[in-house]
């Protein structure tokens, strides 16, 4: 015997995204793109909650938060994650409050990555704007600051720029592309010691493949970790033979 959860009117969708207001094409590959996934996924938008507001971390845009998270449990997620790795300083907040395992940022999965390299080698972070990436993101993470990283922000790279942070309607994903890819060539040159990459930014992971082409390196981002979570969510039978 099934029973309806009273409130849902929909069912299917184990992962919650939790948008912020943007005004900027999201391709496959990017978070906020449904086709993305090879599952359901439900997204909710955070009214008033834009990118400057983010990075301005006002404390009053917790409660849309939270009004938009409780709307996506409602609604039957298994979890929920967002679709911009500054959102790391709201973790602790948003997990307390919900009722369903909470993932905020693409840099939790730093912990994971680091315990798999020696104690020389780094992880190179590739972010949206290096100069609002601050120590209190990792702390909020519980991370610990013996984590070895190499950071790289996108804010001087003009295509990405007008898309991400200008706002300005439009895309050149193949320019984007190439933008992305020498970041992390430069940083991978300059720190020969870089043995990961991890895409803090929701709008990279597009690019993963093209990376990881050009600098041989795993490459983590935030799709690679919500694949994960789900699959953790929703086990299915194995199916074989002996």
């Amino acid at each position: 015997m099934l029973k309806a959860n009273k409130g849902q009117v929909s069912y299917g969708e184990s992962v919650g995204i939790l948008l912020l207001e943007t005004f900027t094409p999201f391709i496959p590959g990017d978070v906020g793109n449904a086709t993305t996934y090879q599952f359901p996924v439900r997204f909710q938008r955070i009214e008033g909650f834009t990118f400057d507001k983010l990075l301005q971390k006002d404390p009053k845009m917790i409660d849309p938060i939270l009004e938009a998270g409780h709307q996506l449990v409602k609604e039957g997620v298994k979890a929920i994650t967002g679709d911009c790795g500054y959102l790391a300083m709201y973790q602790d907040q948003i997990a307390d409050e919900l009722n369903v395992p909470v993932f905020m940022s693409s840099l939790l999965q730093l912990p994971f990555m680091s315990s798999m390299l020696r104690k020389n080698e780094k992880i190179g972070i590739v972010c949206s704007h290096a100069d609002y990436f601050e120590e209190d993101l990792l702390k909020n993470l519980g991370i610990k600051p013996s984590v070895s990283l190499c950071i790289e922000g996108m804010e001087d790279q003009v295509h990405f720029s007008q898309a991400a942070h200008e706002e300005k309607g439009q895309l050149d994903p193949k320019q984007i592309e190439n933008e992305v890819v020498s970041v992390v060539q430069k940083m991978v040159k300059e720190n020969p010691e870089v043995k990961m990459i991890l895409l803090e930014c929701s709008s990279l992971p597009p690019y993963a493949g093209s990376i990881q082409d050009a600098v041989g390196l795993p490459v983590f981002d935030y799709i690679t970790m919500i694949n994960y979570v789900h699959s953790t969510l929703v086990r299915k039978p194995y199916i074989g033979f002996m």
